[in-house]
């Protein structure tokens, strides 16, 4: 199990009091990393940091990955949408050595219908924070000669979904952005990929389904594995890109959908 622990590196889990960005937190601080758990929502972030502080804090169900010390978490408040409140964000998170960039706002609505104030506030949090957030903390990991870039899009982004035209096109401006961000800070031993999640069991999820009753039901069953995806799914995933398992793993763009999305 060598090269699977992050003692002594500090993440920055954006959204990370959020369903998946919560789920990202735990695994991360389990295999040893501060987290910094980064949201809007300050309440939500300082209940994820506390839960990281406590002693019940473990990797999830069947992961045999050796426990050791755990670095204290702490939950600082960012509003993505404001630039300053970003640059603010990175001078109190101190040195940096992974970021996940995780959060994002979905608006499902038909594109031709569609309202651009909400395709702003998208791109502005969804796209533009997490470039403004690796421009500032990039520096330091190479810098410093380790990073590790995950930026967290989605299947709709990659194969397209109906109702989220606008959403897709901020998520997928993510793909450019790594592959490029992966050339360009390799020779700093920084890492860059993306992970797409699929249909996943968010409340986020849960309240479209309670619009549009039987929705997730008929979902699951068209997929391979015939169930939702779960946060911890999606958290596995970032956590490995995260270790010096994953050294070698840049550039790339990798779904945990269940087997809808298989390219």
């Amino acid at each position: 199990m060598d090269g699977l622990r992050l003692d002594g590196r500090t993440a920055v889990v954006t959204g990370g009091a959020g369903a998946i960005g919560a789920a990202v937190c735990r695994d991360l601080a389990a295999l040893g990393a501060g987290v910094v758990v980064a949201d809007v929502d300050e309440s939500g972030a300082a209940a994820v940091a506390d839960e990281l502080n406590s002693e019940s804090i473990g990797l999830g169900p069947g992961a045999g990955v050796p426990r050791g010390p755990r670095a204290p978490a702490t939950a600082l408040r960012v509003d993505l949408a404001d630039p300053a409140s970003i640059e603010d964000f990175c001078g109190r998170a101190g040195p940096v050595d992974i970021l996940v960039n995780n959060a994002g706002v979905s608006i499902v609505e038909p594109f031709v219908t569609g309202d651009p104030e909400g395709w702003e506030l998208m791109w502005r949090v969804n796209l533009r924070a997490p470039m403004l957030l690796t421009r500032l903390l990039l520096p330091g990991m190479i810098e410093r000669g380790w990073g590790r870039l995950v930026f967290v899009s989605s299947d709709g982004a990659r194969a397209g979904s109906g109702g989220e035209g606008a959403y897709a096109a901020t998520k997928a401006g993510l793909f450019g952005l790594a592959k490029t961000l992966a050339r360009e800070a390799a020779r700093g031993n920084v890492t860059s990929n993306v992970v797409c999640p699929g249909p996943t069991d968010t409340p986020m999820l849960r309240r479209v389904d309670a619009e549009r009753p039987g929705l997730v039901d008929r979902i699951a069953r068209g997929i391979p594995l015939r169930r939702l995806g779960a946060p911890e799914d999606v958290a596995g995933m970032v956590a490995y890109l995260c270790t010096d398992r994953a050294a070698y793993v840049t550039g790339q763009t990798l779904s945990v959908s269940g087997g809808v999305t298989m390219h």
